[in-house]
């Protein structure tokens, strides 16, 4: 059972709310981005990609962590992706790639995809449909 909806954790919003670029810090002090992006040939489905910007990291884009802190950076990105939602309330897809570790098969379902299955249904309620495919899930409005 996923903890309650609760502690989430103080979101940086942008300035301009079409910038679609969040920012959260976690209490072990790590940066996370949370980042909408619109494709080009339909700009009413947008990607969302989130994950730890610190430079302890190398560089190494959206890399996650185990540090005890999952469920409040999940419930924090629930927050966030409910808050780009109401401000671009035309949009009806929504993608997550969960990428993988090295060495994980591709194609078959991670870690990461298991923990965003248990934490779609919070963001996307009535009136939305989920399509999981290995580690990519679509989620469209009905």
């Amino acid at each position: 059972m996923i903890p309650p909806y609760r502690n989430i954790l103080t979101i940086e919003f942008p300035n301009i709310p079409s910038a679609g670029v969040y920012y959260f810090n976690t209490h072990s002090g790590l940066r996370y981005e949370v980042r909408f992006g619109r494709l080009q040939d339909n700009i009413l489905h947008a990607n969302i990609v989130f994950g730890v910007v610190n430079d302890e990291f190398e560089g190494e884009e959206y890399v996650t962590t185990n540090r005890g802190e999952v469920y409040q950076v999940m419930n924090t990105i629930v927050e966030i992706v409910k808050n780009y939602m109401k401000e671009h309330p035309k949009v009806n897809v929504y993608e997550f790639n969960a990428v993988g570790r090295d060495g994980e098969d591709e194609s078959a379902e991670n870690a990461r995809m298991v923990l965003y299955k248990r934490f779609l249904p919070k963001i996307f309620e009535q009136g939305w449909k989920f399509k999981i495919e290995g580690n990519f899930a679509l989620v469209t409005r009905l």
